[in-house]
């Protein structure tokens, strides 16, 4: 497995698959899987059980993974989506997008 560009946080937008177009913020990166949970997206229905910390049951909506692959980060001037770069500044490494030059 290489190194992931995508970082917890990050806004991104998604390029290919059936939620192409939409954008959210990454909750949570499994690296394992090479996924990423991103808020709104990817949404499934899922049949819950009466439980003691859901006591009606019924169904409820969550996101599932999507493949980092499919994931793009949103450039923060043009709202595009870009690549990801890294570079250091002085002596510390920093993240950019290439598209803008911009550090993320």
């Amino acid at each position: 497995m290489g190194k992931l560009k995508i970082k917890t946080g990050d806004t991104v937008l998604v390029t290919s698959g059936d939620h192409k177009g939409s954008e959210g913020k990454v909750m949570r990166i499994i690296r394992e899987k090479n996924k990423a949970i991103v808020e709104g997206v990817n949404l499934v229905k899922k049949h819950e059980k009466p439980s003691a910390a859901s006591p009606q049951g019924g169904i409820s909506e969550k996101e599932a993974p999507i493949h980092i692959s499919n994931l793009s980060l949103k450039d923060p001037k043009s709202g595009e989506a870009t690549r990801v770069g890294y570079k250091m500044e002085g002596d510390k490494k920093v993240r950019f997008a290439k598209k803008s030059n911009q550090v993320l």
